[in-house]
């Protein structure tokens, strides 16, 4: 059965298959290692990162990625990543081995049955899933992959085939085949809608809040054209800065907690609000519900906006492309000159400190990465107090990808992300990571030098959980921490531990502009660990009324 397997999703174009091998999938991966196609097995150190580098490759790609792991504690292991998948809306195929049939019930080594009390499998990876199914007869394979495929693409998130290994190995005569297309239609906006857009047109001003239901539905240039017609300003969602130029006069920065005060601005003098690729959830909104009233939304998405019942909201569903196009096309027919977009004072910062002699700032580490991503990259960002700055203070690559997971938020998940985007484009990834997501999952260092991709590790290294040490400041006890550990020097521990790695750890922004420099020239994979301070409060507005006041102003 196992060939099938692979021979269709060879058919499909998949061309990599992320997870962690043992026992009960390695007929799996032996039928990838005998395929005549072009799939390629990549092993991952844990398989929270094998998780992850299929939803990076994902996101980099907007291809279908799949991950294959054993049955047990490596399945488990899988869970917090299908998690992250599942909340983000990123199509994840996950092929779990399982002990043969003849166990199940039996009291079997790693029995995820159900049966006689063990652990229910098809219970717990339903959680996590679009789509969930176990595989008990070899046919019954030629049904259940194709239909897993269309759930994980068409419903946005993962799909699970558990594989008991008796199965796996046994012979399917019946061969997949694809189903027929179903894709969503497109949805006309009934006339409340038009109503509203052709009155943002004429009147004005419009904000758009832009989310990653955009890439999805590669709806990048229609989304820009659908705000060239209205002469919108632009926000966009923490892990969609990059679906509209960040560089463009319409762009107002990133809407929530970690984001642009000038989002609020703008909001506050607009009388319309229009979401695209996204519900508005709890990150992207936050610091804008009291301004959102008064103001009519409209929501173009797969599902409903998660905004007040008191909030007049208009839900558009359907292809979003589709629905974009449709609707500039008509408010471009308009018998009126188009609008252009109003002015705006520009991205406004939360507070924040500058570099003082050894005191290097986490602004200005973050803008000297930035001053050395190419245009084509990937920037793969943690969540934390790493995530934050380079959130706030990294634009997105103008023509590269800008990825940052916070379905779930999980630590470490930028590793095998960043990975599997450098697998999916073949261009420089960057990797931004704080020391504890390093201490989690970094170990996916080595994978990149197993593979020679060109990724770069940078590690914000402050000794510290530094975002929870930063609550226990603000909003407990400020005088005992959890969250402050011994000194470590990371950058040479890397550099020891893998011969032949260019790593280093940096204590200043001359250093750091000379390493990023040499290394940007190469294809190899390399790590710095830049050393920052424990106690720099990172840009996050409920941190905000806690800090004195600090400079505001754009970047020159």
């Amino acid at each position: 059965m196992v060939d099938r397997i692979v021979d269709y999703l060879d058919s499909t174009g998949v061309r990599h298959v992320f997870g962690v091998h043992g026992a009960n999938v390695e007929d799996l991966y032996d039928a990838i290692h005998r395929s005549p196609g072009r799939v390629r097995g990549v092993i991952a150190k844990h398989e929270f990162s094998a998780g992850a580098m299929a939803d990076g490759y994902h996101r980099a790609s907007d291809r279908l990625a799949v991950v294959a792991t054993t049955s047990g504690g490596g399945s488990l292991n899988l869970v917090p990543a299908l998690g992250e998948a599942y909340a983000s809306g990123v199509p994840v195929l996950a092929l779990i081995g399982q002990p043969p049939t003849s166990l199940e019930g039996r009291g079997g080594f790693q029995d995820q049955s159900g049966l006689a009390g063990s652990l229910d499998g098809p219970a717990l990876f339903s959680t996590v899933s679009r789509f969930c199914e176990r595989v008990d007869k070899p046919d019954a394979i030629a049904d259940l992959l194709p239909r897993a495929v269309r759930a994980a693409l068409r419903e946005g998130g993962p799909a699970v085939l558990l594989l008991p290994k008796d199965v796996q190995q046994a012979t399917a005569t019946a061969e997949p085949v694809d189903l027929d297309d179903d894709a969503v239609g497109f949805e006309d906006l009934d006339e409340r809608v038009w109503r509203v857009l052709e009155g943002a047109r004429r009147g004005g001003p419009t904000l758009i809040v832009a989310g990653s239901g955009v890439v999805r539905a590669n709806a990048r240039s229609a989304l820009a054209g659908f705000a060239r017609s209205l002469g919108a300003w632009v926000a966009v969602e923490p892990d969609a800065k990059d679906v509209f130029g960040n560089h463009h006069p319409g762009f107002v920065g990133v809407a929530g907690a970690n984001g642009h005060p000038s989002v609020r601005h703008c909001l506050q003098r607009a009388s319309t609000v229009v979401l695209v690729g996204t519900r508005f959830p709890q990150v992207a909104r936050a610091g804008l519900e009291d301004a959102l009233f008064g103001r009519t939304i409209v929501c173009f998405d797969r599902a409903p906006a998660y905004v007040s019942d008191e909030l007049p909201a208009l839900h558009v569903g359907g292809d979003l492309r589709a629905s974009l196009l449709r609707a500039t096309e008509r408010l471009e027919g308009l018998p009126c000159a188009r609008p252009a977009t109003p002015p705006h004072d520009g991205l406004d910062y939360l507070p924040h400190e500058r570099s003082e002699g050894s005191r290097i700032a986490l602004r200005e580490v973050v803008e000297t990465i930035a001053a050395a991503v190419p245009a084509e990259a990937t920037v793969v960002s943690d969540a934390g107090n790493t995530g934050c700055g380079v959130l706030h203070f990294l634009p997105a690559p103008a023509r590269g990808r800008y990825l940052l997971a916070l379905g779930m938020g999980g630590m470490g998940f930028s590793f095998g992300a960043g990975l599997g985007a450098a697998f999916a484009t073949g261009e420089r990834t960057y990797v931004l990571a704080g020391d504890g997501s390093f201490f989690m999952h970094g170990m996916e260092v080595h994978t990149a030098i197993e593979h020679d991709l060109p990724v770069t590790f940078v590690i914000f290294n402050n000794n510290s959980h530094a975002a929870c040490k930063s609550r226990e400041e603000l909003f407990y006890d400020g005088g005992h921490t959890f969250n402050a550990f011994r000194s470590s020097d990371i950058g040479a521990g890397v550099a020891a531990m893998f011969p032949g790695l260019r790593a280093t750890t940096v204590r200043g922004l001359e250093e750091l502009r000379a390493f990023l420099a040499e290394t940007g020239r190469t294809r190899a994979p390399c790590l710095v660990s830049v050393e920052m301070r424990r106690d720099e409060m990172p840009p996050y507005l409920p941190f905000v009324p806690a800090q004195p006041a600090t400079e505001r102003t754009s970047p020159k």
